[in-house]
């Protein structure tokens, strides 16, 4: 028997349980952040400055610092703003599949190949920024950002779980961590370019996975 989806759409609430709210950003501070997350994404934290940033946005380091106070609060910021979008665009799929099944499941795999041309070129925010921490030893402003990173994907584990249950599939928990080894290893190889249309392959093997435990 299937559930009826309550649980994944409460977490598909915004903000997610626990987390307050975004603040409203003031059209300076939009600047920053637009600027950050591009060159963030493109060339890696590390590599970026808050001079190259503030120099990008047209603002001053002033600007910058009475806005988000320190690196750290804009990477996080970044991260965070990322991850609210690609939670409306994944909201935004599963609302087209909204009875629990294998298909609401799979129904992620879908919101990620639409995803991924437009804003994952190079692999997943997250997992480049977890990748960078611990470059050049010590703690910097990207190990800071860690629990940022760790929630995010504790998030994608939590709605496999949920989308499992509600279809009914054995041993909904291990099977979502199947999924979700499927979907984050997808990631990497995107970002990796080792071969193409990863997330073909994910898809088809989570079908697999899928068919064999309902």
């Amino acid at each position: 028997m299937t559930g009826t989806g309550t649980t994944s759409r409460l977490l598909l609430a915004d903000p997610p349980v626990g987390l307050p709210p975004l603040p409203e950003l003031t059209p300076g501070a939009r600047r920053v952040l637009d600027a950050a997350s591009r060159l963030f994404y493109e060339r890696g934290i590390h590599a970026v400055g808050v001079d190259t940033i503030a120099a990008e946005a047209g603002v001053t380091k002033k600007t910058l610092y009475d806005r988000f106070g320190s690196k750290e609060a804009l990477v996080v910021s970044y991260l965070r703003h990322r991850d609210e979008r690609w939670r409306e665009h994944i909201a935004a799929q599963l609302a087209l599949v909204p009875e629990p099944g294998v298909d609401r499941v799979l129904a992620v795999f879908d919101a990620t190949i639409l995803w991924v041309p437009d804003n994952d070129r190079k692999g997943c925010s997250a997992i480049n920024a977890r990748a960078e921490m611990g470059v050049g030893g010590g703690e910097s402003d990207i190990e800071l950002a860690l629990p940022e990173v760790v929630r995010q994907k504790a998030w994608m584990l939590e709605l496999f779980v949920a989308l499992c249950r509600e279809a009914g599939v054995d041993d909904p928990d291990g099977t979502a961590r199947l999924l979700m080894l499927l979907h984050e290893g997808g990631l990497v190889t995107l970002g990796m370019r080792t071969f193409a249309s990863p997330f073909a392959v994910a898809r088809a093997a989570a079908a697999d996975v899928l068919a064999a435990r309902v």
